[in-house]
């Protein structure tokens, strides 16, 4: 279920970074556009690496290793968050990265 909920965020997320024009992403956040859309594709495979193994049967030990990538892309928005002085809002990546590290650790 986690698994599942996890995907269905992080899918969503990375389909809005890539869709969404450039230029706004950018102006948003103050990151690079080009590096918006790389971390959105990373959420848009990440999602897919934690349902695609265990559904087709194949390689699961990549679970793990999507839920790992994950979590750094959480620590980074985490942290990104509370550089920008905004505690609060950050308790959300926060909680979302401590769920994908539960992933890793319940299917190592």
């Amino acid at each position: 279920t986690v698994q599942v909920l996890l995907a269905a965020t992080f899918l969503f997320a990375g389909v809005a970074k890539l869709v969404m024009p450039v230029q706004e992403m950018a102006d948003q956040s103050g990151l690079p556009g080009a590096f918006l859309q790389f971390i959105g594709v990373v959420e848009v495979l990440g999602a897919a690496g934690l349902i695609l193994p265990g559904l087709l049967r194949i390689r699961t030990g990549l679970t793990p290793l999507a839920a790992a990538g994950l979590v750094v892309i959480m620590v980074g928005a985490t942290t990104l968050t509370v550089a920008n002085g905004d505690i609060a809002p950050a308790s959300f990546p926060f909680v979302v990265g401590l769920l994908a590290l539960a992933v890793v650790h319940g299917r190592r």
